[in-house]
């Protein structure tokens, strides 16, 4: 049951600021507002409340500084008040400004509230700014009941729960666990770090905690153990818990893992109509905002695959979702998202110190260390004890399993630690335990333990017994299952207990297990691949050669249609890398089934290129540079220009430029100048987003020179519009129309029935025409080519593309028409970006926002203009897109001379000047000077 509120969390106050000389209409929305007052959700407060006597400066400075949100109601008396201009707006601003105070600025009677620039910035209500003294009786009593609901719903699901809210049982179906790791139950020396975490969770600044520490340090452990104190708590007010690890196999810096399963999932488990729907940061961003609606306990346990490794970017998130999701968690969140990493994450340290906070986990101390030791059985003096822990360095998985050993294997005698054999390995890649890990393989070489750890060395993830079985389908394999008893045995089950008593298997008993599935710390995992591996290489291949062909054929569809339904093919691929089996792997299962041949599915379709890219890794000894041997020369072309396709496509541009050039010149020695002109041509356009306008020329001309060498009329064609899409951004728009011109001859001589250049080239051809003014043109062109697109079968970018170019025209028609209809534009500008979204195309989505930006402008929607171009933004600068830069800037300064914003201008257009001239982005130049002339500069 539910408490009644405390004072320590008081309802939420909304400040009313207004002219005496409305009233009547302050009065009529509180008539709408006390609805929700009367049933405790608000507090509202606005001049009446003041006491004869009082001293109303004194309590309207207390209420401005109260007050959770604030109501402006916009006449031409409130626009001429000086009390309320010089005293409540400039503190509101601020406040605004500095802690993102809520202000509704709610329109009553007609008045030039548009000429206000600091008013003209706020999004106003009603949304049309048409004011309310407009309406009928009843669509004013309807405007008035909406924005109360509006403002309800905007600050309670913020409103922080604590101590003593909500502390009955969640239902099932509201918490989601079983993705963590299975810990045991022990905890020692971490109170103060459990404090932390109840603290955490009870300030209501407090959005994003990360808990920074080595593997084996404890951090999963103590996310477990905390869980469980709050699971019998009910959880302390959350409405849900949702929790998700990113672990996989080991240590390696250079794991190669996709947080697609998890947005896809979360966002179903969370009430997404449509999980797969937009890019990965679109789908972070949704995620956000559904956890936002309700005071949520988030989870992400071993974020370091999603992260750099060592080098510029290191501790930068590579996931573009991940990255939205906690930028928005970052700003507004009122419940809490917890997160382990080896890595601190760099994407975070520009949030509120209050709001993110980032906790170092240290190595157990001796005290703790030596409690722990005594509990697991290990008896000596307490010297000795403390001895012990400091020459394991503290290490909490370390100590586990020596505790352990010497308890069952020498009856707890801690002198025969000194047997353990000393091993030279960086505490932060687990030396310590791995020093333990030794001592077992001696102490279990005869048992069957053993071989169970080795088989577990396989998967990079909790092992199903189905799985595990397939081992034992065929002949015994040497070294591995010949000497194992079988899974469905007594011994066999005795060998597990055994070796959950040990600490190297997790504990059956967690809420979090699964019966069917055996699962161990990465670290134990890794140390056991490598003794297979260096004891048995063939065992290990033929184990995984089985187990390519047990996860081959688990899908119940020859070609899955969804991600979830394609998991076990990408886990087949993984197995089959590891057996050796390249290229009957690459061609039979990825090519075939999953990529689909040209159509590429899992991109076009479903717009997985992170998880599709994970895939890819699999045939690359060195990511994303050299690609294994095992694989013919023709095969080693096409991985490295998938590759750096998906890295271009997912915004990670500088990481695309080398596998990219490796693929262009593998074609060109195997004269393969088919796919030679399409990686040139991939790379001008990479090198065009990049800001390298010189080197993106040189690539389209080759990829002009490639495709004439090849003889078919289709990459001729299509390639030449590659080279005149650079010469356009070169501002050299003669030629480049030119030969757009000559590609579409090409195109009506090769398939009259489709006389227009349509897909990416039509495009092309299209921005080309649009910066030259010709709308009615570029309309009916990409009318033309939609209605083609989807009558052949939809391609996600092209449909979203021609939207795009729709819309461009109509905001062009718009502006040049007297009386403006900018309806159409907004539809289809609204349609681009989303299906931008759904392709997943990071290196497209600018373009989009920018145009949207720029609509919104257009109709003084100043906010909303704003957060597109700051996404743009947060998308260009991740990925290091210079040109897109140069067009924020540019509409930056459009946005500010729209607001009278002119110092703000200018320091835009500075920055777009001088990116424009570094890259020879020359197609800007006309742009730059209209601005200059606009801000005064000739």
């Amino acid at each position: 049951m539910t408490e009644p509120q405390s004072d320590e969390h008081p309802k939420p106050m909304i400040f009313i600021s207004y002219s005496h000389k409305d009233e009547i209409w302050k009065d009529r929305l509180e008539t709408q507002l006390k609805v929700l007052q009367v049933h405790g959700n608000l507090d509202i407060w606005d001049d009446r409340r003041i006491q004869a006597g009082g001293d109303w400066r004194a309590e309207i400075e207390t209420a401005l500084a109260k007050a959770r949100a604030a109501v402006l109601m916009v006449s031409a008396d409130f626009l001429t008040s000086e009390f309320i201009l010089k005293n409540e707006i400039p503190t509101l601003l601020e406040r605004r400004e500095k802690e993102g105070l809520k202000i509704f600025p709610l329109i009553l009677k007609s008045c030039p509230w548009k000429k206000i620039a600091w008013l003209a910035r706020l999004n106003v209500r009603p949304r049309d700014g048409r004011p309310l003294e407009a309406g009928s009786e009843a669509q004013i009593n309807a405007d008035l009941a909406a924005f109360a609901e509006e403002i309800h719903d905007l600050l309670i699901p913020s409103m922080p729960l604590g101590r003593g809210l909500q502390t009955c049982s969640l239902p099932p179906d509201h918490v989601f666990l079983s993705k963590l790791p299975s810990t045991g139950p022990d905890l020692f020396g971490r109170e103060n770090e459990l404090k932390i975490l109840d603290g955490a969770w009870k300030d209501p600044a407090m959005r994003i905690l990360s808990l920074v520490a080595f593997g084996g340090v404890g951090k999963s452990t103590l996310i477990n153990h905390w869980l469980n104190r709050m699971d019998k708590a009910h959880f302390l007010g959350a409405a849900r818990v949702y929790g998700w690890s990113f672990y996989s196999q080991g240590t390696s810096e250079d794991r190669q893992v996709s947080a697609d399963s998890f947005l896809a999932h979360a966002l179903e488990w969370f009430g997404d109509p449509d999980p797969n729907k937009g890019d990965p940061f679109a789908k972070g961003a949704r995620l956000a905002t559904l956890i936002k609606k309700e005071r949520t306990l988030l989870i992400l346990d071993g974020l370091e695959p999603l992260q750099y490794p060592p080098g510029d970017m290191h501790g930068s998130l590579k996931d573009q979702g991940i990255r939205a999701l906690l930028r928005e968690l970052g700003r507004t969140h009122f419940g809490l998202c917890l997160i382990s990493t080896r890595v601190a994450l760099r994407d975070l340290e520009d949030a509120a110190p209050e709001s993110v906070k980032e906790l170092p986990l240290e190595n157990l101390s001796a005290e703790a260390g030596a409690r722990l030791l005594s509990k697991l059985g290990v008896e000596g003096s307490p010297d000795r004890l403390l001895e012990t822990v400091q020459k394991f360095g503290g290490h909490a998985l370390a100590l586990n399993l020596l505790g352990r050993y010497l308890a069952l294997a020498h009856n707890g005698d801690i002198r025969r630690q000194d047997e353990i054999p000393a091993l030279f390995a960086e505490e932060k890649h687990g030396g310590h335990a791995r020093r333990v890990m030794r001592s077992y393989e001696k102490w279990l070489s005869a048992e069957p333990e053993l071989g169970i750890l080795k088989i577990l060395g396989l998967f990079d993830r909790p092992a199903t017994m189905a799985a595990i079985k397939a081992l034992f389908a065929d002949a015994p394999i040497d070294g591995l299952t010949a000497d194992l008893p079988h899974p469905d045995s007594h011994k066999w089950s005795f060998a597990i207990n055994n070796l959950r008593t040990l600490g190297l298997l997790a504990p059956k008993e967690t809420c979090r297990g699964e019966a069917d599935m055996l699962d161990c710390h990465p670290l134990v995992r890794e140390h056991f691949a490598d003794l297979l591996e260096t004891a048995h290489s063939g065992s290990k291949k033929e184990a995984h050669s089985r187990l390519y062909a047990y996860y081959k054929a688990l899908p119940e569809k020859e070609f899955p249609d969804t991600l979830e339904e394609m998991e076990p093919l990408f886990m087949a691929v993984a197995h089959g890398c590891r057996a050796g089996r390249y290229q009957e792997t690459l061609e039979d299962v990825y090519w075939e089934r999953i990529k689909r041949k040209e159509k590429a599915y899992t991109v076009h379709k479903l717009g997985a290129f992170d998880a599709d890219l994970v895939v890819l890794s699999g045939f690359f000894d060195t990511p994303w540079i050299r690609p294994v041997d095992g694989l013919t020369d023709f095969w080693k072309g096409g991985v490295l220009s998938w590759a750096g396709f998906r890295l271009w496509a997912l915004g990670r541009l500088q990481e695309a430029v080398q596998p990219m050039q490796a693929g262009l010149e593998a074609q060109i020695n195997q004269k393969a100048w088919k796919n030679a002109a399409s990686a040139a041509s991939n790379l001008s356009e990479l090198h065009l987003t990049l800001g390298q306008v010189k080197k993106a020329l040189e690539y389209g001309r080759q990829s002009v020179a490639y495709a004439d060498q090849r003889g078919e009329a289709f990459w001729k064609m299509a390639f030449r519009t590659t080279l005149a899409h650079a010469l356009h951004q070169a501002g050299r728009l003669a030629q480049a129309r030119d030969l757009f011109e000559e590609a579409e001859a090409m195109q009506r001589k090769r398939q009259p029935q489709y006389p227009y250049l349509y897909s990416m080239g039509g495009f092309r051809f299209c921005d080309l025409l649009l910066s030259q003014g010709a709308y009615e043109e570029v309309g009916q062109r990409a009318g033309q080519t939609l209605e083609w697109t989807l009558q052949e079968g939809p391609l996600l970018l092209d449909i979203a593309l021609d939207t795009l170019s729709l819309g461009r025209a109509s905001l062009l028609k718009a502006l040049a028409d007297q009386t403006p209809d900018f309806t159409p534009a907004e539809s289809f500008l609204n349609q681009a970006v989303e299906k931008l979204r759904k392709a997943g195309t990071q290196n497209h989505l600018p373009r989009g926002l920018l145009a949207r930006a720029a609509l919104f402008r257009a109709q003084d929607r100043f906010d909303q203009a704003q957060t597109d171009l700051s996404e743009a933004h947060d998308i260009a600068e991740q990925g290091g897109m210079e040109l897109f830069l140069a067009d924020i800037h540019l509409e930056f300064c459009r946005l500010c001379l729209a607001q009278n914003q002119t110092q703000k201008a200018l320091t835009e257009l500075a920055s777009a000047k001088e990116m424009i001239q570094r890259t020879g982005y020359h197609r800007r130049d006309g742009e730059l000077v209209e601005l200059s002339r606009q801000l005064g500069g000739g």
